[in-house]
């Protein structure tokens, strides 16, 4: 769940990210398009000139996906939904909302809006193909053209199918939504339905395996078995924004904070500090001035024979926005940071004091409690 990302740039005031399995995706789809797609379609070409059309593929596709979120968010930010980032990954994109859309019909738009801008982009690749037959261009750069028409075609008739989290599911959710006027039960709803496309996908992949189709069929299983997940933590994540509304972080932050000195030796910061209090975080402190915080992990990066002669001050994370909040945080923000950081504790500061210190495990046991005794699972 809390995975590292890396920011490519910046794009209308959004971060652009990706997550670990974009890299792996795009290789295969270079490999697909230039070993398999291009080979078929147009035949007799030299084999360079097919891994270049599979490269152009893959990175029109890249920018189409990157198109299709940026739709979603620029909506979002027409109805005052912040959005943290547009993350790229193995199946797609997901525009990260810290809340929920404030009604049906901002949910709705904001859903529509990806199909839309696919269709459009399916619309303008395939003109600019018909356009380039006309003006003469490269077979090459006809069949790239014509690639990223038809794909972004899938795309929008693929996010269509009313399987949440799909864009589809998200209509969905947003009409039964306005129908009974109950968010909680719409999301319960579509996500069971998205969780049975899942299933019936993976039906498919089994049966395109069993009948020699063996690449097929494995897509048809990963993407079943990812929707199924996508969907129950869409509605796990609802049910944790609605039990932690408008709670401030302040209610789930140690104040009896562990602190370690920046001249300690890492050889006493680990048999002192780690292996007696079993934290992976420890704030750096100098005379009651918070400096940084230091990881345990990062312990590993110094060889055994140094840890005598090297101190806590050499493996110092220095504060700042990735690593500290504010007491009056929603618990919400709080949990996207960790998301996007990969960070499981945050330094809680206020006027640059340091006053408590709030760790992953802490939040998600009020959760459980919480969900447990109103039976909400």
């Amino acid at each position: 769940m809390f995975k590292r990302t890396l920011t490519l740039f910046q794009l209308m005031g959004f971060k652009i990210a990706i997550d670990w399995s974009w890299p792996l995706l795009a290789l295969l789809i270079v490999w697909s398009l230039a070993m398999g797609v291009f080979p078929n379609e147009y035949p007799d070409l030299a084999q360079g000139t097919y891994w270049m059309m599979g490269i152009s593929g893959a990175l029109g596709l890249f920018g189409s996906l990157i198109l299709h979120e940026l739709s979603h968010s620029l909506v979002a930010r027409r109805y005052n939904i912040p959005i943290t980032q547009i993350t790229l990954f193995i199946f797609g994109g997901v525009a990260h909302m810290d809340k929920e859309p404030p009604n049906a019909t901002s949910e709705f738009r904001m859903a529509i809006a990806g199909p839309v801008a696919s269709l459009l982009l399916s619309v303008g690749f395939y003109g600019a193909q018909t356009l380039g037959h006309l003006q003469g261009l490269p077979l090459p750069m006809l069949a790239v053209l014509g690639y990223l028409g038809f794909i972004n075609l899938v795309l929008a008739v693929f996010n269509l199918f009313p399987a949440f989290p799909l864009d589809g599911g998200r209509m969905f959710r947003a009409m039964l939504w306005h129908w009974k006027g109950d968010l909680r039960w719409a999301t319960q709803l579509a996500s069971r339905i998205g969780s049975g496309f899942g299933f019936l996908l993976m039906i498919l992949g089994v049966l395109n395996i069993l009948h020699g189709r063996p690449l097929n069929g494995l897509w048809f299983c990963v993407l079943g078995l990812f929707l199924d997940r996508a969907a129950s933590l869409s509605y796990d994540q609802l049910l944790a924004r609605q039990a932690f509304e408008g709670e401030p972080i302040r209610r789930f932050m140690n104040t009896q904070v562990v602190t370690v000195a920046p001249d300690l030796s890492i050889s006493e910061f680990v048999e002192q500090y780690v292996f007696r209090h079993l934290h992976d975080v420890f704030p750096v402190v100098n005379h009651a001035q918070p400096l940084g915080c230091i990881h345990a992990r990062h312990v590993n990066n110094v060889s055994r024979q140094e840890w005598d002669h090297r101190t806590v001050n050499d493996l110092l994370t220095p504060l700042s926005d990735q690593n500290t909040i504010a007491s009056d945080t929603d618990v919400m923000q709080a949990l996207s940071l960790m998301n996007r950081t990969g960070n499981s504790r945050l330094l809680v500061m206020d006027n640059n004091h340091l006053v408590g210190i709030v760790a992953l495990k802490d939040i998600l046991k009020f959760l459980s409690l919480k969900l447990d005794l109103e039976g909400t699972r």
